[in-house]
């Protein structure tokens, strides 16, 4: 059987170890965020920025071992793609918040 024809001809596929390494830094990025938490040893706000940057740097690790995006010219129509959708999520997101602060301000003051 001839597999030169099939649907997945230019996309990069990653081996045993890539997946494996992007599924321990998921777990210890995972593991860090729920420490954080469930010690206290940061609260409120600082507690917040550092989740945050974690589940940033987590969604890189998914995004680039298991995904596989990267610059390569195989997955510039991908990564144009998903910088796409991720530019209308923020926008939609951070316009409805927009509004909402607005409307609860203009609804306070009377």
């Amino acid at each position: 059987m001839d597999h030169s024809h099939n649907a997945h001809s230019g996309g990069s596929h990653g081996s045993f170890g890539s997946y494996m390494t992007g599924f321990v830094l998921s777990v210890i990025l995972t593991v860090a965020a729920f420490a954080l938490v469930l010690t206290g040893t940061l609260t409120g706000q600082e507690a917040l920025y550092a989740i945050s940057g974690l589940a940033l740097v987590q969604i890189v690790v998914h995004l680039v071992f298991f995904l596989h995006m990267n610059t390569s010219s195989e997955q510039r129509w991908n990564v144009t793609a998903f910088v796409f959708t991720a530019l209308t999520a923020v926008i939609v997101i951070g316009g409805t918040l927009w509004v909402l602060h607005n409307v609860s301000m203009n609804m306070m003051s009377r």
